[in-house]
């Protein structure tokens, strides 16, 4: 209530001081105005954040994912893996919520049993549950949480278990029994944080090695200009499709490539990234109508092949930003703040050349959120806090429900769908508390890399020293 005061006072004091000599003042000032509007937002988001919590801990406890629609639940599998709650951890505790965070601690490590007889899709279960329980560990330093991500990802192994070393796409969590031959590059090389990550903390290199080997496939799998495929058999090590791109299918292996050289010092990863990159801009890039665009591609010949692109692909202005590519980064993010600005929230998919959305559902996606954050993070410039004011009042506009959030099935009708991700705690709320509080630097971008579903692990928890021994790098 003060600081609401305090800026009705501001206003008119910053407009009646319209001098030369009051630069500093004004801009000192604008600064404040800006942290203050930005505080009641990250207060707004914990209050909505905590506002689903409490609708899925009433609809849906221990069960995957709740539906906001008909206050009701489902689960992935034939049983719930609790993975809502996993992957929401992180995201509570940051935003000072502990007595939520501590309950899934508790649930986590007195309730939760992994020996299940249900096949798990290795790529989402890695990212969601290994990913989420190594986070809890991190901030919560319980060693029985660490148990717990050890035992699920023992429960994972088996399925690189192949003449690739590509993971398959589904493995049995109780019996090991691994099956599904055809896998997309992301669910076949994003593996390298979370397994890197448990060989630090287990100090067992078995787990970092069996993520770079599948991760080395894909790449020593590459066409002879340097580019690769988005489907692949984990048997004959063969391109199921030889279509190059970004966009969901791939867009996580790159990630991985960069962040987990940023993480772990691994200068392969490293080499691989800056060579792909280079690739990527010279094969995958397009200018269109005074926009940059990232399309698709044949592997073999660099033709282009379609210009389809997902919401997924949003992630990319963040990796270019971290990684130094400053000026592609904030270009490309304009692309998709211009594609969420003309629906009103961006499609699932949309060909910017036929300018038609080819996919109308929104999910909650967070990735356009992400990169903003990302550059408001590492540029200071609010042009990149207000995008996420704008996708956060959209949201709040399209999705919001009586008790919590949930999809939209059409983009061009804003017709809603009767689900709320997982991602949505874990990613799409943090990414805009983070956006919104970053000026109170309790939470500094530059000591954190943050995994595909945005759970934060400190740099300085990783000592170089350790790091060829228990990763063996």
């Amino acid at each position: 209530m003060k600081k609401i005061f305090f800026t009705s006072l501001l206003i008119p004091f910053i407009f009646a001081c319209q001098s030369p000599l009051n630069t500093n003042f004004l801009k000192n000032a604008n600064d404040i105005l800006v942290d203050t509007v930005a505080d009641a937002l990250a207060i707004e988001v914990k209050f909505e954040t905590k506002r689903s919590w409490d609708a899925y801990k009433k609809y849906a406890w221990g069960h995957d994912v709740l539906m906001p629609l008909s206050k009701s639940y489902k689960d992935w599998y034939k049983e719930p893996l609790y993975i809502s709650p996993i992957d929401a951890y992180s995201t509570l505790f940051l935003m000072g919520l502990k007595d939520e965070a501590k309950e899934i601690e508790i649930y986590v490590t007195d309730t939760l049993n992994f020996n299940k007889d249900l096949d798990a899709k290795v790529f989402e279960v890695n990212i969601r549950i290994l990913g989420g329980l190594l986070a809890m560990f991190e901030w919560s330093e319980n060693p029985e949480v660490l148990e717990k991500a050890k035992d699920f990802a023992d429960r994972m192994m088996p399925a690189f278990n192949t003449p690739t070393g590509i993971p398959a796409y589904w493995v049995n969590l109780k019996t090991g029994v691994a099956r599904g031959d055809t896998v997309n590059v992301a669910e076949a090389g994003t593996y390298l944080l979370e397994m890197g990550i448990l060989s630090y903390y287990t100090k067992e290199p078995k787990y970092y090695q069996a993520a770079k080997k599948a991760t080395l496939a894909i790449y020593n799998r590459r066409s002879e200009i340097g580019l690769i495929g988005d489907e692949i058999d984990v048997n004959t090590g063969k391109w199921v499709s030889v279509t190059s791109h970004i966009c969901a299918g791939v867009d996580s292996y790159y990630e991985y490539l960069y962040k987990s050289y940023l993480l772990f010092g691994d200068k392969e990863l490293g080499k691989i990234w800056n060579e792909s990159l280079g690739l990527i801009n010279k094969y995958l890039a397009e200018e269109h109508e005074d926009k940059l665009w990232y399309g698709r591609v044949d592997m073999n010949t660099g033709e282009r092949s379609s210009s389809v692109i997902t919401l997924y692909d949003a992630f990319f202005p963040a990796i270019l930003a971290l990684s130094g590519n400053m000026d592609r980064a904030v270009r490309l993010q304009n692309t998709w703040d211009w594609l969420w600005k003309k629906y009103g929230i961006e499609p699932m998919a949309y060909d910017y050349k036929k300018e038609k959305v080819t996919y109308p559902v929104y999910a909650l996606n967070p990735e356009i959120i992400e990169s903003a954050y990302y550059l408001y993070s590492m540029t200071n410039d609010s042009t990149y806090l207000q995008m996420n004011r704008h996708y956060w009042e959209s949201i709040k506009k399209y999705c919001k429900t009586d008790v919590a959030f949930t999809s939209i099935e059409n983009v061009e009708t804003m017709v809603k769908r009767d689900n709320m991700p997982t991602f949505f705690f874990a990613e799409t709320l943090k990414y805009f508390y983070l956006t919104f509080s970053n000026h109170q630097k309790n939470f500094r971008l530059q000591d954190y890399v943050l995994n595909t579903e945005a759970h934060p692990f400190k740099k300085s928890n990783f000592k170089k020293a350790e790091m060829k021994t228990r990763l063996g790098i």
